[in-house]
């Protein structure tokens, strides 16, 4: 996180690392690119570096994203007085005082500037001797400082006096830059001492006296952020900004929403870290019916939530919000597409089952919508008409084709779900089939092809007594009806051969594998008083007759006779 950065590169600035700080502060900058503190930190720490081009570009940073805020212009000064730019320091400084007049930091450094504009230092002597790339071949090319090209920070510091030849007198003691110096001049300086030693050893070699090293004045140096002062300010901001969200949701719940949205609007201009005071704001909208304007600030809650690295609940509130709004549009537009996709993007931050319920209802909205556009009762009857004729024709693919586009047209029509059924029937899709017979069973409970094709379906998966059932049923709504009785006759059949011990191994095997797997059987074979029943009529005749009276004990063994669990001799 940004704040963890920017702790490390206040710690590495105390301790006198400006490098570090630099670094950790970047890493700071990358997190959220718009904080003006951070910027105002890095540039500290590049001006302790006597980086001043760097602090300058900073410092203009501070100033371009918190214009009222004073600390930037010191930074600012700060930075054109490193570079020797008195005129500009002295601009900045007198603009930080517009803002805060009683600084003593920007008095300060507007007093130093000022002084240093009215007697600016004469050019320095030896500026000419590191101009142009003629300085870098020069120290190449002699043996005694080709070595200290490969050192950074003497790389650095004649860098800076190529930038900036007046500050040369802050590096004089390094003797590095002193023979650098005399390579440059072609004189050779020595030191005093140096001298009196070569003197008496009698060497004949021209002595220039080290220059006494003058002293510039530095500007005081900057101390990062946060301030004391700045954390109470920024605390006591935040808390004002929350007593504004705070009438505002009392506004909200009044019903005032003008008044909600005032207040909702000042706490955004408090605290603009915040982004729950936007979608309480596009809340309101919402209410009001401006769906634009809620759609508007959602959209503006997701972007400032993703600077700010926002919980990722708060971002999928606002895509909630944004979906519940085009939601609204969509009922007169009549397209869901971009309500689904904003609740899906809602539901990648986080998924939350308020979104997918709603989610689920646009996708079932639109679904209806098309059914309805699609919806044409004529077209269904003839596409129903080609499919009998390709059922006729024994080709049931195409049949089941044409039959499931007549659903389509005509989703009310109990016929069409019963000629398919039947079709897949005929194509062994017994699942689908009977999914096909109980939808038309819905649609019309007193369809009788509804129950002969279902009970056909059963009979086909030889669940006996359940096709019994369902031919049962069918007869009270048409006694007479013949497909009816001679499913119930087969039933019959069936369920007889198995009382009768008739079924072959294969036909008994098939179904005892069939019937374990019934939970109705299980729950059968797992009741105590069944256990018991079952047991009597192995071991004690007498009992199992009388167990024989009960209505609801014999339907259970004859359940368990017709799947072949317990079979009669």
């Amino acid at each position: 996180m940004a704040d963890e950065a920017k702790a490390k590169g206040n710690a590495a600035f105390s301790s006198g690392d400006f490098a570090s700080a630099v670094n950790h502060f970047t890493d700071a900058i990358n997190l959220a690119p718009t904080n003006h503190v951070l910027f105002s930190n890095r540039s500290a720490a590049h001006a302790s570096l006597h980086r001043y081009e760097e602090a300058l570009s900073d410092a203009k940073k501070t100033v371009e994203l918190k214009p009222d805020w004073a600390k930037g212009y010191s930074r600012l000064g700060a930075a054109h007085l490193g570079l020797n730019h008195h005129e500009e320091a002295v601009e900045a400084y007198s603009k930080g005082l517009e803002i805060d007049p009683s600084n003593e930091a920007l008095k300060s450094g507007l007093a130093d500037s000022s002084s240093r504009s009215r007697a600016a230092p004469p050019p320095n002597p030896f500026g000419d001797a590191f101009k142009g790339p003629e300085m870098w071949a020069k120290l190449t090319a002699d043996p005694s400082t080709r070595g200290f090209l490969k050192q950074p920070d003497f790389v650095n510091m004649m860098q800076e006096i190529q930038r900036n030849p007046s500050s040369l007198n802050l590096y004089l003691k390094d003797q590095r830059v002193m023979q650098s110096l005399g390579v440059l001049l072609n004189v050779q300086f020595r030191t005093q001492a140096g001298d009196e030693a070569e003197a008496a050893a009698g060497e004949d070699e021209m002595v220039v006296n080290e220059p006494p090293v003058v002293e510039k004045k530095r500007e005081p140096e900057p101390e990062p952020e946060p301030e004391v002062a700045e954390e109470k300010e920024k605390k006591e901001r935040k808390e004002k900004a929350l007593k504004e969200k705070e009438m505002g949701n009392a506004a909200y719940k009044k019903k005032d929403f003008e008044t909600a949205i005032k207040h909702y609007s000042t706490a955004m201009e408090i605290d603009d870290e915040d982004i729950s005071f936007i979608t309480n704001r596009a809340a309101v909208h919402l209410e009001m019916g401006k769906y634009d304007e809620c759609i508007k600030d959602c959209d503006k809650a997701v972007e400032r939530g993703r600077e700010l690295r926002s919980d990722y609940k708060m971002v999928a509130k606002a895509l909630t919000r944004k979906g519940t709004a085009l939601g609204k549009m969509a009922k007169v537009s009549k397209d869901y597409e971009p309500v689904i996709e904003t609740y899906q993007k809602a539901l990648t931050e986080h998924r939350n089952p308020d979104t997918l319920k709603r989610l689920n209802e646009a996708e079932r909205a639109k679904k209806e919508l098309e059914q309805q556009e699609y919806f044409d009762p004529a077209i269904g009857d003839e596409e129903r008409e080609k499919g009998n004729q390709f059922f006729k024709e024994q080709k049931y693919p195409d049949a089941v084709r044409h039959y499931t586009e007549a659903i389509k047209r005509n989703p009310k029509d109990p016929r069409a779900y019963s000629n398919r059924a039947a079709c897949y029937t005929k194509l062994g899709a017994m699942p689908e089939g009977l999914k096909d017979a109980e939808k038309c069973i819905e649609l019309d409970p007193t369809f009788s092809k509804g129950y002969s094709r279902k009970g056909a379906v059963q009979f086909f998966m030889k669940e006996y007594d359940n096709a019994m059932e369902t031919y049962q049923e069918g007869l009270k709504h048409d006694p007479n009806n013949q497909e009816l009785l001679d499913g119930v006759r087969r039933c019959v059949q069936q369920i007889n051969k198995a009382n009768r011990g008739d079924l072959t191994p294969e036909e008994l095997k098939e179904r005892q594998a069939k019937g374990m797997q019934d939970p109705e059987i299980q729950n059968i074979l797992t009741d105590p008083v069944m256990r018991q029943v079952l047991s009597d009529l192995q071991e004690n005749p007498a009992a199992a007759q009388k167990h024989m009276q009960n209505p609801m004990i014999m339907n259970k063994i004859q359940k368990l006779i017709s799947s072949g669990i317990v079979q009669m001799k």
